[in-house]
């Protein structure tokens, strides 16, 4: 071997040892300025009701300010390519993420800029909201086994209505009719307003939604909730109502609200962060302030989160074939 060649791989070696020096020690200093989130929906909503007192306290913790940077569009599509294609992966741009453009996209889009698992570090789970069956209390069923029965004796008079084609709502209330082997007739809507608006007047007889959203007419009487279907146990928000799970043994449609970062972040940034914010999720003030917006505490290792992130792609696409509906 030519002493130019071993001079080479020496040199190769040093820059190798001296690379990883250097992020070993910034990820030490991490983090050692303001951090910034990009939010891929409009300011005000219920991803800032729930990430922002979240990581107001890891901003504490850290001693560094961290701050939303609004990118929406798209169903939260825009935001999160946003981060993929262009945020540096050194933890000081993070995206504020959900079910929808990571685990629901794939399985109803024909073409995405970014990909879900591999463009990404996903750090950890901030909060699950419970999604919750709901009708409207005029109609002569008052549980899932007798809408079932309805449904089956009408075929396709029972209206539900979503907040969009592809979304949570829409796939929830579509299982349900290919598990009980019934037909429903879909509406869907821009948003959870349109939705509760025609639920109430009786334009449509049922929908899935979630239950910060339906809780004020839940508490007025106005509606009635027969089930949750984003979890297959109770849950603490509403443990008297029953899991579809019960009733159809299998069935769970879930979305959740989480935190990720440009692929290659170094890990030991992505471990701190998700310590720090796992820590959060167990103050009970906290586990307060999200079980008031109808959601439970998330804080799942980084592993174990992208296993489920897998999972849910892999439900959603056989969900997607199974109902015949074309990708758009």
């Amino acid at each position: 071997m030519s002493t130019l060649w071993i001079g080479t791989v020496s040199r190769l070696a040093l820059l190798v040892a001296a690379l990883g020096f250097i992020s070993t020690a910034a990820s030490q200093s991490y983090p050692s300025k303001p951090i910034r989130i990009i939010n891929p929906w409009p300011a005000g909503g219920p991803a800032d009701a729930i990430a922002r007192p979240v990581m107001d306290r890891v901003s504490k913790a850290f001693g560094q300010p961290i701050f939303f940077d609004v990118k929406s569009g798209a169903n939260g599509m825009v935001g999160t390519e946003y981060v993929a294609k262009n945020a540096a992966p050194d933890g000081y741009t993070l995206l504020l993420t959900h079910a929808g453009p990571i685990a629901i996209s794939p399985a109803v889009q024909k073409e995405m800029s970014y990909r879900p698992v591999q463009d990404f570090e996903h750090i950890t789970i901030l909060a699950t909201p419970t999604t919750v069956l709901v009708i409207n209390p005029a109609l002569p069923f008052k549980n899932v086994p007798e809408l079932i029965a309805y449904a089956q004796n009408n075929p396709g008079k029972l209206a539900y209505g979503s907040t969009g084609l592809g979304s949570t709502t829409h796939l929830a209330a579509e299982l349900l009719a290919l598990m009980a082997n019934v037909k429903f007739l879909h509406v869907p809507y821009r948003g959870a307003s349109p939705v509760m608006q025609d639920l109430l007047g009786g334009q449509l007889q049922f929908a899935f939604i979630g239950y910060s959203a339906a809780d004020p007419f839940i508490k007025a009487g106005t509606l009635r909730p027969i089930a949750i279907s984003s979890s297959t146990s109770r849950s603490p928000v509403s443990p008297d109502l029953p899991a579809l799970h019960e009733i159809l043994p299998g069935f769970e449609i879930n979305t959740w609200f989480a935190i990720a970062a440009p692929a290659r972040t170094p890990k030991d940034i992505i471990k701190k962060l998700q310590t720090e914010i796992a820590k959060v999720l167990k103050e009970p003030a906290i586990i307060d302030l999200l079980a008031a917006t109808g959601s439970e505490p998330g804080g799942m290792a980084p592993e174990v989160f992208v296993k489920k992130i897998e999972s849910d792609i892999e439900q959603n696409t056989k969900l997607v074939l199974a109902i015949g509906m074309e990708k758009q």
